[in-house]
């Protein structure tokens, strides 16, 4: 249900690589989750974590614009998480949306393999592809 793959790069480059292709390919971050950063303001000391909140409004707009798919909207925004793990490497996760598409059907799942198929090219120059 869930993919991860090592950064070629350390936490602070892989956060801005990802920003950076995010943007060149025309999605937006609509937030920056700093759970690293939450969790200290409440006593807890733990690893990097940033979970990027991503859309692009050409594939929201296509479920949004209709009473029934609105169901989905708790699967939005597209979430991009990347973190330190204790071997001090970096990894960047998110939802296998490919296969939960295929349980829905219609035109939900059009735009989860499409942005999927979008979230993979945006990761493809960052990740250590096995």
């Amino acid at each position: 249900m869930f993919l991860e793959n090592e950064s070629k790069y350390n936490f602070g480059e892989t956060v801005i690589k990802l920003t950076a292709e995010i943007e060149k390919k025309t999605w937006k971050v609509s937030a920056i989750h700093d759970l690293q950063e939450t969790l200290k303001k409440n006593g807890t000391e733990i690893l990097p974590i940033k979970v990027f909140a991503l859309c692009h409004p050409a594939h929201s707009s296509k479920i949004l614009l209709k009473d029934n798919e609105r169901i989905v909207s708790s699967l939005m925004p597209c979430r991009v998480s990347v973190y330190e793990k204790n071997d001090g490497k970096t990894y960047i996760s998110r939802m296998n949306t490919g296969v939960l598409a295929k349980s829905i059907g219609g035109i939900v799942e059009e735009v989860m393999i499409a942005s999927s198929k979008d979230v993979e090219d945006i990761l493809s120059s960052i990740i250590v592809v096995k």
